[in-house]
């Protein structure tokens, strides 16, 4: 019987910190490229289905497919999201000049329809007739200094316009990258995976796939089609500044507030200059717009992972606080994977259960 060998406890301790070592500092290497790296990948696996589409459609030639899906990039998602955030960057200072002058606006007397409006009408006409008796300022003018911080908010995340088409050129590289070498990366991903977890590791991989393209189809596609449908509302309706208010509608859908403070900014402008016809038409409007979002995002959600409602939209706002607008993707993929490895864990039988049923 050989003699059990010592633990050589110095070597493994040394083989730890030098992995770690050269962990983060790789990590710390490829820094700039992380955000481009994690929107790639997100855009990739999301779109892979309509990749292998437009590959069979043409000829099974790679290249061809990768540049075809490089230009449905641009058009569908770079340039909508430039021209939102850079309308947003340039119009900053008419945007803090208005809110600066919200102060100075007197709210109207209400219209009679708010008073036969059911069960809250009369509530809100006589809060409305209130605010409006206290003459310039207001309502208004209590809630300007919240507003002034959102705004300011807003705007110096959307002023970067420079570092966002940093961003977007390196992930529109590794789109390329990935699109032509996804069989390859998908494998060396799964093989790490079932290295680290066995066969529940490969099963992880393929949920968080799943959850990336739920998210994408429930979030992103819904925000797209909110704010499109909104913006062209507020476009006919000859409300001003509508580009404006489109890109910041596309902001907060994809927050998860939804489309109706700029939409009901717009009807309230509307009323305000009596055209009444078009501000009734405009809220109708709005409110079918914000009915998509409890309509069409349950759909598309769940055409990709069979997770709970609740699970998803708490990872997105999470997801977004935590990490910002890559948080969308991150969070619901972190609580998806998490859920699922919880609930196998613990349908796992016990060894004391396993030795009850032998």
């Amino acid at each position: 019987m050989n003699p059990k060998q010592p633990v050589d406890i110095a070597r493994i301790l040394l083989v730890i910190v030098i992995l770690s070592a050269l962990m983060v500092g790789s990590l710390y290497i490829l820094r700039p490229f992380l955000p481009g790296l994690i929107w790639a990948t997100t855009i990739v696996v999301a779109t892979w289905p309509v990749m292998l589409a437009v590959q069979r459609r043409c000829g099974n030639r790679r290249w061809l497919a990768t540049a075809v899906m490089l230009i449905i990039l641009l058009v569908v998602i770079v340039l909508p999201l430039y021209e939102a955030i850079s309308t947003l960057a340039l119009h900053g200072s008419d945007i803090m000049a208005a809110i600066k002058g919200l102060p100075s606006y007197a709210l109207p007397p209400p219209p009679g329809w708010v008073g036969a409006i059911p069960l809250a009408g009369q509530r809100a006409a006589q809060e409305w007739q209130t605010l409006s008796d206290a003459g310039p300022g207001g309502l208004l003018a209590k809630l300007e200094p919240y507003v002034t911080i959102v705004a300011r908010w807003m705007l110096g995340h959307a002023a970067l316009v420079g570092v966002f088409v940093m961003h977007m050129f390196v992930t529109i590289i590794i789109s390329g990258i990935l699109y032509s070498q996804g069989e390859a990366a998908a494998r060396f991903v799964a093989r790490f995976a079932t290295r680290l977890a066995g066969e529940r590791g490969a099963g992880t991989i393929k949920l968080a796939g799943l959850a990336i393209r739920a998210v994408a189809l429930g979030i992103v596609v819904t925000a797209v089609v909110q704010s499109a449908l909104g913006g062209i509302g507020l476009w006919i309706a000859g409300v001003p500044a509508a580009g404006i208010l489109t890109a910041l509608m596309l902001m907060l859908c994809l927050a998860q507030i939804g489309p109706m403070l700029p939409l009901l900014g717009g009807v309230a402008w509307l009323f305000w200059h009596g055209a009444t016809i078009a501000a009734i038409l405009l809220l109708i409007w709005s409110v079918v717009v914000a009915m998509l979002d409890s309509l069409l995002r349950p759909v598309l959600i769940r055409r990709g992972v069979n997770l709970s409602m609740l699970l998803i939209l708490s990872g997105v706002l999470g997801g977004l606080f935590a990490f910002g607008i890559v948080g969308l993707f991150i969070g619901p993929v972190i609580l998806a994977v998490t859920s699922t490895l919880l609930e196998a864990w613990i349908d796992e039988p016990s060894p004391v259960q396993q030795i009850d049923a032998t």
